[in-house]
């Protein structure tokens, strides 16, 4: 870390707390404590423009083996049940891990109470964007929505079926929903799904064409590897596509 003696000039000593990332808690799991050619661990100083060994030394106030004098003590860093608790006595193991370690950020991070207070609040807050926006929402496109996460099931809910799940979907994945609301596809995706459903047009077997279903006259075909129903609302919005999208609407009234 390039900022890391600034940090350290600035090091506020306390007992610190870290996890494994990714939600890891193996019972026994070890980092490297010092330099080797086989696990490099080093430091890049830029005043000084070199790279700098680490090294653990229990008996050693710096993690860098430069400022180390006399005989070392090596200790290993070993995380147990995904987690490490260092008192606020061992600084030279803090520093290491908090400011110099090149795995911090990718093998495991510090526990910051207020880091993580002001996630939980931002999700909170998401969330509470996400359940106003789908309060306001409309019924065709609460449908529209929730067909895509719950597919043709939602033609037999009713409303407050369909308002309750949506909020419950808002709830629980608040990101995903609210790309979905903003989604201008999602009304069209839906009233392609609705008219396949009601037999006026027809997808293939192998999901690449659309036909309408009472002469079996092509309408499109799907791009590879696209999702069928955003390529036909897609369609809708070209100049042949509002024409399509005029005679299904007249047929589903």
């Amino acid at each position: 870390m390039a900022t890391a003696k600034k940090k350290e000039a600035a090091w506020d000593i306390k007992d610190r707390h870290y996890y494994l990332t990714g939600n890891k808690s193996p019972l026994s799991y070890t980092i490297p404590s010092r330099h080797s050619l086989r696990k490099p661990l080093l430091w890049f100083d830029e005043s000084k423009g070199e790279q700098r060994e680490l090294r653990y030394a229990t008996n050693m106030p710096s993690p860098l083996r430069d400022e180390q004098k006399g005989e070392a003590t090596l200790g290993h860093i070993t995380f147990l049940n995904g987690h490490l608790y260092v008192p606020k006595r061992f600084q030279n193991l803090q520093k290491l891990l908090s400011l110099y370690h090149p795995l911090q950020g990718i093998r495991y991070s510090e526990h910051d109470p207020q880091m993580e207070a002001k996630d939980e609040l931002e999700d909170i807050e998401f969330e509470v964007e996400a359940l106003n926006a789908a309060i306001a929402l409309d019924i065709d496109t609460v449908e529209a929505i929730l067909r895509v996460e719950n597919g043709s099931a939602v033609s037999k809910m009713s409303s407050k079926e369909l308002k309750r799940d949506l909020l419950l979907f808002a709830k629980r994945n608040p990101k995903l929903f609210l790309d979905l609301a903003n989604d201008e596809n999602v009304q069209l995706r839906n009233f392609a799904i609705k008219a396949t459903e009601a037999n006026i047009i027809k997808l293939s077997q192998d999901q690449r064409t659309f036909k309408w279903a009472s002469n079996g006259k092509k309408l499109m075909n799907v791009p590879f590897e696209e999702n069928p129903y955003s390529a036909f609302a897609s369609f809708l919005k070209t100049d042949e596509g509002v024409e399509v999208y005029k005679s299904i609407g007249k047929k589903l009234n």
